[in-house]
């Protein structure tokens, strides 16, 4: 009987425990409910007040009117797409026409014109005429017909990347599109469509000319003639940066030989890029184009470029001696390396 009674007891006091603790879950339960809520409710309200345009407190650290969102857009602007500098001389129609032609590149950011007929006008006005265009041009004036007006800084150019071309120049857009992602693998190199090279002879003079050009006998590392250390700017990729540098840093003297010349800056450019990568790697990956021609022929100016020129090649000799001479050494290695939209062979020295 006495064992039953306590049985009972147990029994009820075991029951009445597990209402407590059934108790007890049920409003720790209910708080973490209750907090999950009013989390929802404040999110809730946090989304719709930015879809109705409602002022949000910006996260702190970041400058007046900026966003985390907008910071990397920004940043994704600078880095996925490029500007496009183009330098044009007594060449009107077959500019307006390569304006047309490359301002429908996805990636293209702007165009920037730098126009060299001193005392003419750009074509402004024919340009606005036609507009909407699906990205803006800046017609740039310059005060003197110079061959490094391109090589500025300017304040207009607003991507990391930035193609170069001449103004008789046609690069077809898949061409353009792939060695701008070929650029994003060696931004630090110029990226470009045409290859040159420089020869030593034995009494130490330098000798400038195309991938053909009889090799020094002391190179033996390669396999015939197929080897550049030369990628001109005329057709190619480069960081902005470096347009500060070549104004900043290289000497006044190579900016009068060019000046001087009407000729190399382009020889310049390379010599710099090579000297900052501190001869560590070639100055330029070489992209053979598709599709790439020379208008030329078409502009009823009748203007030919200064490659016609007789001394031209002589000219360019020069120049890698005189930039041999002031910088002590050419700062220039060979490279075989040669990207296709196929793949890509060779390699470097």
């Amino acid at each position: 009987m006495r064992s039953a009674l306590c049985s009972a007891q147990i029994t009820q006091a075991c029951g009445k425990s597990l209402v407590l603790c059934g108790s007890v879950r049920w409003c720790r339960h209910s708080r973490l409910l209750f907090l999950f809520l009013l989390l929802f409710v404040v999110f809730l309200a946090f989304c719709v007040a930015s879809l109705n345009g409602l002022p949000v407190d910006k996260p702190a650290g970041l400058p007046r009117g900026s966003y985390v969102g907008q910071q990397s857009s920004d940043q994704l602007h600078r880095t996925e797409k490029f500007s496009l500098i183009l330098q044009t001389f007594n060449r009107s129609d077959l500019l307006v026409k390569l304006l047309n032609h490359y301002s429908g590149i996805y990636q293209l950011s702007k165009i920037i014109v730098v126009w060299n007929n001193v005392g003419e006008l750009p074509p402004v006005d024919m340009w606005r005429k036609y507009e909407p265009h699906p990205v803006p041009v800046h017609f740039i004036q310059q005060d003197q017909n110079r061959m490094r007006n391109r090589l500025q800084p300017f304040s207009e150019i607003d991507t990391e990347a930035v193609l170069i071309l001449d103004d008789d120049i046609l690069v077809s857009s898949s061409d353009v599109a792939f060695a701008f992602s070929i650029w994003q693998q060696f931004s630090d190199q110029i990226v470009g469509f045409v290859p040159r090279k420089h020869v030593l002879s034995k009494n130490g003079v330098y000798t400038y000319g195309s991938m053909e050009l009889e090799p020094s006998p002391e190179d033996v590392w390669y396999s015939g003639h197929q080897y550049y250390s030369l990628v001109l700017i005329g057709a190619a990729f480069i960081h902005s940066k470096y347009l500060r540098m070549f104004v900043e840093t290289v000497p006044e003297v190579i900016h009068n030989l060019i000046d001087e010349t009407q000729n190399c800056d382009d020889l310049a450019f390379n010599v710099m890029v090579g000297k900052a990568l501190g001869n560590r790697k070639p100055t330029g990956v070489y992209v053979r184009p598709r599709d790439m021609r020379n208008l030329e022929a078409d502009a009823e100016s009748g203007y030919k470029g200064m490659w016609h020129r007789a001394d031209h090649m002589m000219e360019r000799s020069y120049c890698l001696n005189r930039l041999a001479a002031e910088y002590g050494q050419l700062h220039l290695s060979y490279s075989k390396l040669e990207i296709t939209q196929f793949g890509s062979m060779g390699c470097n020295k």
